[in-house]
């Protein structure tokens, strides 16, 4: 097997989102934008500036803006290689490209291009397989975003904790100890009232009415080997925001590791 990284990888898709070219851009393009629905990133906004998203405790990703051309095009190269712990040569850049295009109507299509060359390892397949899956559901936060707060700036929120089994079980588990519901459906979180917004796999995507407005995603992932991870991840958008993070991070990390899955 050849170790020079000349085996291509690809993923594209497309997703219809609310608002202006310009609204859409501000979402994709900035540091404060990209803080509001992904990850919590650092941007020199501009050709050749630097780029950090920040994935969790001691994990980020670096990287640099190749193509700035607002409202319409965004090129960013990440360090696929230092990602995921491998020697520079190993692995080119793994690069995404943005497309903004105007739509009737008051929604733009933002068309997502990612692309990488490797050397075929099957670890390398595995990423690309679970990237799609991985990244997506961060696109119903993007809707959400310009459809509720745009331009606003966002607090996170976010625990994590592993439990031995299956994902499924541990999904379970959380959706109903939660009591998570139907697209549509008004719910009540540890204190929080919202809608449900999205229900994908092993996900529900709820916006945040009070006592803080924002987003909530409740997840849970396969790691491997046996264990799964339960999680909560909060976009929220309120002056108050920062005491009830300081409040209740601690309360929900507790909550999650308290968690009694049936074996």
């Amino acid at each position: 097997m050849s170790t020079t990284p000349n085996v291509p990888y690809r993923l594209e898709f497309s997703v219809e989102v609310p608002g202006t070219p310009e609204q859409v851009w501000q979402a994709i393009a900035t540091a404060k934008g990209m803080s509001a629905w992904f990850a919590p990133t650092e941007m020199e906004e501009r050709e050749g500036g630097s780029l950090h998203f920040t994935m969790g405790p001691e994990m980020g990703s670096d990287g640099q803006v190749t193509a700035w051309e607002p409202p319409r095009r965004l090129v960013y190269e990440e360090d696929w290689a230092a990602l995921m712990g491998k020697e520079t040569d190993a692995l080119s850049p793994l690069t995404s490209e943005f497309l903004v295009e105007a739509q009737s109507g008051g929604t733009c299509i933002v068309r997502v291009t990612s692309s990488g060359f490797g050397t075929g390892a099957a670890w390398e397949s595995e990423f690309w397989d679970t990237m799609g899956p991985g990244w997506m559901p961060f696109f119903d936060n993007l809707r959400l975003y310009l459809s509720h707060f745009p331009g606003q700036e966002a607090t996170h929120l976010e625990a994590t904790a592993s439990h031995p089994g299956d994902a499924e079980a541990l999904w379970s588990t959380l959706h109903d100890a939660l009591g998570l519901g139907d697209e549509g459906a008004t719910v009540e979180v540890r204190g929080a009232t919202g809608t449900v917004e999205r229900v994908g796999e092993r996900q529900t995507l709820v916006r945040l009415t009070a006592p803080v407005p924002g987003m909530l995603s409740v997840f849970a992932w396969d790691e491997g080997g046996g264990n799964a991870t339960a999680g909560v991840r909060a976009y929220l958008f309120s002056a108050d925001a920062a005491d009830y993070v300081r409040r209740e991070e601690p309360a929900w990390q507790a909550w999650l590791q308290g968690i009694s899955v049936p074996a």
